[in-house]
């Protein structure tokens, strides 16, 4: 039963990417996908290595900027933009994080948020390359090119396919970064860093490269969220990005592989179908983060988690009471 959890747990994950276009428009639906891809960079850092940042959007914004420039001034393919967002976006990582890594706590938080901040501004003022507060309009969404074979994506629903399977793609490859021997030590590091180093790791290369591969992932959310309306938003890049992101984890679980997506898929539920019935929606986050950090810090997974043994306790005390009688 143990060894085919992991199986149905994957299948369970298929399953709601085919299931999710119905429940919600298209759109919305690949905007989960895409920023359960940038929670689950954070989560890698955080989560499992255990170093909280409030700069991801940097990365998401910097890649957003540089595949939106390429599509409309060189015309770039799809796959290009893709590739060049990840690489943009994972070497800002690593210099980035060279210098976050450097301290630890508080002060690693705040160089997240004082970087996030820089490109932000920089970002802002540059207005005759991103367009400054009115964005980067015109992008356009190039089809998938494999070979002499090109598949459109002009529609919502046809990108969302394209969306799903790179979300898969991506999730199946953090499954494998954080159960090979790499997400092991990253896990021995979040646990005690002292004892890490003491056993012969080098604590702070490791989380550089843990940072870097955040950082990469969060680029290709911002590839794909670049071309889903056409326009790179100054908030991509902001502060408020970031935090929405650390939301999303926190509320789906952190330091676990799911939680993310749970996490990404509330969030977005939350500011697309509630703040459409009612516009003070963040109170309903504000109480379940609360309800988070008191008694779930495990999140949504962790939630799950206790109705599933309460459901089998009711079960197992059901057929007990059965055989009694």
């Amino acid at each position: 039963m143990e060894r085919g959890r992991p199986l149905l747990r994957l299948a369970a994950l298929v399953g709601a990417t085919i299931l999710l276009p119905i429940l919600v428009r298209p759109v919305v639906a690949a905007e989960i996908l895409i920023f359960a891809v940038a929670a689950m960079a954070l989560n890698l850092i955080f989560g499992y290595t255990g170093m909280l940042s409030f700069g991801q959007a940097t990365f998401f914004g910097v890649a957003a900027y540089t595949a939106g420039l390429m599509m409309i001034h060189w015309k770039a393919g799809l796959l290009a933009c893709l590739l060049a967002g990840i690489v943009v976006a994972a070497l800002t990582a690593a210099v980035v994080g060279y210098f976050c890594i450097q301290r630890l706590g508080i002060y690693f938080i705040m160089l997240t948020f004082c970087f996030n901040q820089m490109f932000f501004f920089v970002a802002y003022k540059w207005t005759s390359v991103t367009g400054g507060d009115d964005g980067l309009p015109g992008i356009p969404r190039p089809p998938l090119a494999l070979g002499p074979l090109s598949i459109p994506l002009n529609t919502s629903l046809r990108y969302y396919v394209f969306v799903s399977v790179v979300f898969l793609v991506l999730f199946y490859a953090m499954k494998r970064i954080v159960e090979s021997p790499l997400g092991l030590i990253l896990q021995s590091i979040r646990e005690n860093p002292s004892r890490a180093a003491a056993v012969g790791y080098d604590v702070k290369r490791f989380k550089w490269i843990a940072f870097t591969i955040a950082g990469g992932f969060s680029g290709l959310a911002g590839v794909l969220y670049s071309m889903m309306f056409g326009i790179v938003p100054l908030e991509v890049i902001s502060w408020v990005t970031s935090g929405d992101i650390v939301f999303m984890v926190l509320i789906g679980g952190i330091g676990h592989l799911y939680g993310p997506l749970i996490g990404a898929a509330a969030f977005k539920w939350l500011s697309e179908a509630v703040s459409v019935l009612w516009e003070r929606w963040p109170l309903i986050l504000g109480v379940a983060l609360v309800l988070v950090v008191l008694f779930l810090r495990g999140g949504l997974v962790e939630a799950l988690a206790r109705l599933r043994l309460a459901l089998a306790r009711r079960r197992l005390v059901g057929g007990a009471g059965a055989e009694s009688a």
